[in-house]
Formats: C-alpha cells, sequence, structure tokens
C-alpha cells in the first residue's frame, strides 16, 4: 500500500528544478567570468607599469653605457663604433618585439571558455 505523501513529480516541478539549475549553473559561470576579468584587469596594469619601468630604466642605461663606449673611442672612429651599436639595438629591439608579441598572444578567460565547453559537452550527453 503506497502512503498518501508519496506524488511522482509533474511536469511544472521538473520545469522549476530544470530553471533552478539553469539559473544556478550561469550565476556560477557569471561569477567566475567576473573573477577572471579583475585577474585579466590586475595583470593588465602590473604588465604596462612593469613595461613602463623596464623601458625608462633600460633607456637611461643604453644611453650611458653608449655614450662612455663612444667617447673611449677616438674621434675619427666614434661614427662607426655608434653605427655599431645602432645594428646591435635593432637586433635586440626585434627580439624584444618577439617576447612582448608571445606575451600579448597569451589567451585571456582561458577557465571560462574550459567550463562552458563542458557544461556544452555534458548537455550534448544527455541527448
Amino acid at each position: 500500500m503506497t502512503g498518501a505523501n508519496h506524488q511522482v513529480p509533474g511536469l511544472a516541478s521538473l520545469l522549476r528544478k530544470l530553471g533552478v539549475t539553469l539559473l544556478g549553473t550561469l550565476e556560477n559561470r557569471s561569477e567566475l567570468l567576473a573573477v577572471e576579468w579583475q585577474e585579466e584587469r590586475l595583470r593588465l596594469a602590473e604588465l604596462m607599469l612593469r613595461m613602463t619601468a623596464l623601458l625608462f630604466l633600460a633607456m637611461m642605461a643604453v644611453i650611458l653605457f653608449t655614450a662612455t663606449i663612444i667617447f673611449l673611442f677616438p674621434e675619427g672612429a666614434r661614427l662607426y663604433v655608434a653605427a655599431a651599436f645602432t645594428l646591435v639595438y635593432l637586433v635586440a629591439a626585434v627580439g624584444a618585439g618577439f617576447g612582448l608579441r608571445s606575451l600579448l598572444l597569451e589567451e585571456p578567460f582561458l577557465e571560462t571558455r574550459h567550463q562552458v565547453r563542458q557544461d556544452r559537452a555534458w548537455l550534448d550527453s544527455l541527448k
């Protein structure tokens, strides 16, 4: 004999539970996106600050080093020494550009996109 309290959940109850689950998932993902957005903003601010300091200090060191070396040579050879330094600095600038490019190619919001892919795969498995 079945008890009077035991009822099979109706369609409305199942839809409500599905809606609550869906909203909970969306809330979770939006919180993850917000956290990653804040991390990206902080990373970008730190990157800009460090890059500015690095550029300033490096330029000061390069200028003083170059001037010191150039003045060590006789007056007739200073032009050639300056040209050699220009070539060295050009090669170094190209290398630094490639390093900066690799840093900028780092993908943002990687974890959020991974979670969305997992959610999609889970939903596809339910079909």
